[in-house]
Order: C-alpha cells, then structure tokens, then sequence
C-alpha cells in the first residue's frame, strides 16, 4: 500500500496571493501527547498575508528550505490519537498553531499538534465559527493580561475595536475591571458600544492604557497618558518607551484552558463569532485577495 498523503497549502517563493500552491504532502502519525485532526476549517487572517507577500521572510524570521505552511488556527475532528491522550477519535476540537518558521500549517486536511494546545468545541457551537476563535481570542486575552488589572477607576483606550482582535479585547477588559472606550470608524460604533464599551472615532491624550489592536504603534503610544501602560501587538517591532510609560508586545501562545473557555464564552453568546465567508481550500488565493482589500468585518474561512 502506498503512503497516504493529504493536500496543504504553502508557499514556495512568497510574492503575494499567486505564489499560494495546495500540495500533497506525507501524511504522519501523532507521537506521545499529540493528536491528528481532521481540519474542518482554518481561518485566513492578516499575518497569512505577511507570510505569503514575504514580510516575514524579509524580517528573517523564515528559513524553509522547501516551502512554508499557512494559517495559524483551526477546527476539526481528531482522527487519531497517540499514547498518553485522552480525546477520544471523533471529538470536535479547535487549537493554535504558532510561529512564522514551520513548513506546515492550518491550510490543510489534516494537521498533528499536541493535545494540550486544543480546546473541545462546545456542542451548540459550529466548528465555522470555532476556527475564527483561537488566533484572535487568545491574542486577546493575552493582551489582557499584559494590562494587567486596573488601577481604580481606569480608562482604557482600544484601537481597532472592531476588528478581529479589538472585538475581543473589548469584553474581556471590561471582565477585568476596566472602563473601555473603543477607537474605530464611525460605521463600527453599534458593534463598538454593543460590546459594551464606550465609542470614538478620535481620541485624545491621557489614557492610564492603550490596547493597541490596530497597531498605531508610535500614535498609539502618544496616546497613553504619562505612567500609563501601553500593549502593541508586533512583538518584533513596539515603540520604545517615553514618559514612564510601560511598553508590551503580546507575543501568542497555545493555551488550551484558556481558548475552552473562550469557545464556551464565544458558544454562549457573550463573544462575537465572525465568519464572513466559507470558501474551498481551493480557492485559498481568492481568499487572500479579497482579505487584502480590508473593510471585511469577519474571517474568510477555507473548508479543506
């Protein structure tokens, strides 16, 4: 019998959307403490399109010598399991796959990954809409904790609020204790103030923190009053630190309690579930396209 393989998308020479080929590739058997998933969906999110234009590559923080693998988050069905795991073939799962430098990813019909990093999809929730949850939620809680708690009364600026991490962000500051105003467009703030937070289209100076969800970066951080806290989200490029102000970078990581709970919050209702289209893996060059063009308020997702 011959080796069975399964089709994933990479990218060999990155030069934008055209350069995206879907190959077959061997397929592998889940070690100790790892799981193979079937992939039902697999978001296409902004940093795909660094990977594929090569923004990534020019930062040298990629170095496959064959090819690159996409996508970053998912949902599925484990189809096998290895020694010492405890999720049972069938189980719907969602999970985070991290790092620019691998030549795999979340594009794809299959994926091995440690059981640890998934998170069991509740029952009332699509795995669709699961797969849009584990890049942006955890990036948000994330964030989050980087603000850590509040000082009494503290005001908390979001740019890009209504964004993929900013929608987030929103809620689970509030959760925590901050009084946040959300930073967005003008046709956003129904989604803004149905989150629960206050709106602007342009803020002012003086906020004790800036959760920089729209990568503002020097702007975001003038906006920080003096003493104040300031998380970005480039990790390989923040600003540099003025005026006492305390400068963080989220950096993702797997964390499989916390994305349950965030899938039971997203499933209850209590977080935004954005898919804006579902597309074939096929199509995975169109996807990025329309992605490039910006305004898109949820996730073009592929179904392998």
């Amino acid at each position: 019998m011959g080796t069975r393989t399964f089709r994933t998308a990479v990218v060999r020479t990155p030069s934008g959307p055209d350069a995206i080929e879907v190959i077959d590739v061997p397929q592998r058997e889940p070690g100790p403490g790892e799981v193979r998933v079937d992939v039902a969906a697999a978001p296409v999110n902004p940093v795909d399109l660094g990977v594929v234009g090569g923004f990534f590559h020019s930062l040298g923080l990629i170095h496959q010598p064959h090819h690159t693998g996409l996508g970053w988050d998912f949902a599925g069905v484990v189809a096998a399991a290895g020694a010492g795991v405890d999720l049972a073939v069938g189980t719907r799962v969602a999970g985070l796959v991290v790092g620019f430098d691998r030549d795999f990813g979340t594009y794809a019909e299959q994926l091995v990954v440690p059981a640890a990093d998934l998170a069991v999809v509740p029952d009332n929730l699509d795995l669709v809409a699961a797969a849009t949850v584990p890049l942006n939620g955890l990036t948000a809680a994330q964030i989050v904790d980087l603000l850590g708690d509040p000082p009494a009364g503290g005001r908390l600026l979001v740019t890009g609020a209504a964004g993929a991490v900013g929608g987030y962000v929103v809620p689970l500051a509030r959760d925590r204790g901050w009084r946040v105003t959300g930073l967005a467009r003008a046709e956003d703030e129904e989604f803004v103030r149905g989150l629960g937070a206050d709106f602007t289209t342009a803020a002012e100076p003086g906020w004790d923190a800036v959760a920089d969800a729209a990568a503002l970066q020097d702007r975001g951080l003038a906006l920080v009053g003096d003493g104040g806290v300031f998380v970005g989200v480039r990790p390989n490029a923040h600003p540099a630190a003025e005026r006492g102000v305390t400068v963080r970078a989220v950096e993702v990581h797997a964390d499989g309690v916390r994305l349950a709970d965030l899938l039971a919050r997203t499933a209850a209702g209590e977080l935004p579930a954005r898919v804006h289209a579902v597309v074939p893996l096929d199509r995975v060059a169109d996807a990025h396209r329309e992605t490039a063009k910006g305004g898109v308020r949820g996730r073009y997702v592929l179904r392998p």
